[in-house]
């Protein structure tokens, strides 16, 4: 994962600055990694190596890291286990779309994928998922993870953001990456008329050649949030004109009932 964007802190008076690296050094774990030692997450936040040891230290503590003396490395606790699963009880958008998200994934395609999922920075992140009935080699679940500018699901919930809060996300996105800022803009002017002309964004093979997929947003209980609901599969077993002509009005009516709930 990425270390946290840049902030001013001397702007900020209420930025507390330790907890930020503290936050950053659990973010430099990457899906699949065990362990990482203390010259790893030093390298991945750009933090001094003495810095990071008081930090590992203190979060292993909290329990948030176990430390492994003997090969000095760390782990992920069972802090950040209890903290993800505080997080998904707390979005209750997630319970009330599991019947929709079913209901989605056991249509006549037994290869599409279900899911709901909610912006993390430059990310999209799977906070409910159905996954496929059968054995893909993609298998999505929840904490998966997609771009938020090369997706149906992240398009989806740029095109029903603010207009200020989507602004502040492509300049993040551009402080990062100044040349594909043209290219992300692009992407979302095409996916916003597509939205407003069909009701539902796509994505053909941009994510990954062989993945489609279309999505809608939805609204979280008081509006504070924007999620993305999508479906989706291996090109080769889910087609452009099934998702378009089946499953796009049962997910714009799914989206419309979560949105309404709300």
């Amino acid at each position: 994962m990425e270390a946290a964007p840049e902030i001013e802190e001397d702007k900020d008076r209420n930025f507390v600055t330790a907890l930020a690296r503290g936050l950053d050094v659990l973010r430099c774990f990457r899906r699949n990694e065990i362990s990482l030692t203390n010259t790893d997450i030093s390298e991945r936040t750009g933090l001094p190596k003495p810095t990071v040891s008081r930090l590992t230290h203190t979060l292993c503590v909290l329990e948030y890291l176990v430390a492994d003396p003997r090969a000095g490395s760390y782990r992920l606790g069972a802090g950040v286990l209890n903290l993800g699963f505080g997080v998904l009880a707390g979005m209750d958008v997630g319970e009330r779309a599991r019947e929709l998200l079913r209901e989605l994934r056991d249509g006549p395609n037994s290869y599409i994928t279900a899911a709901l999922g909610e912006r993390f920075r430059d990310e999209v992140l799977y906070v409910a998922v159905h996954r496929s009935r059968e054995d893909v080699a993609l298998t999505m679940h929840v904490g998966s993870r997609l771009p938020l500018f090369r997706s149906a699901v992240g398009r989806a919930i740029l095109v029903a953001s603010p207009e200020d809060q989507r602004e502040s996300w492509f300049e993040e996105a551009r402080a990062c990456d100044p040349e594909g800022d043209a290219r992300r803009r692009e992407s979302f002017n095409q996916a916003r008329a597509e939205y407003e002309a069909q009701g539902y964004c796509t994505g053909y093979g941009d994510w990954r050649g062989d993945v489609n997929g279309i999505a809608v947003p939805v609204s979280s209980l008081n509006g504070s949030r924007i999620y993305g609901l999508n479906v989706g599969g291996p090109s080769f077993h889910v087609k452009k004109k099934q998702l378009e002509s089946h499953y796009a009005p049962l997910l714009i009516d799914a989206g419309r009932q979560l949105s309404l709930r709300g």
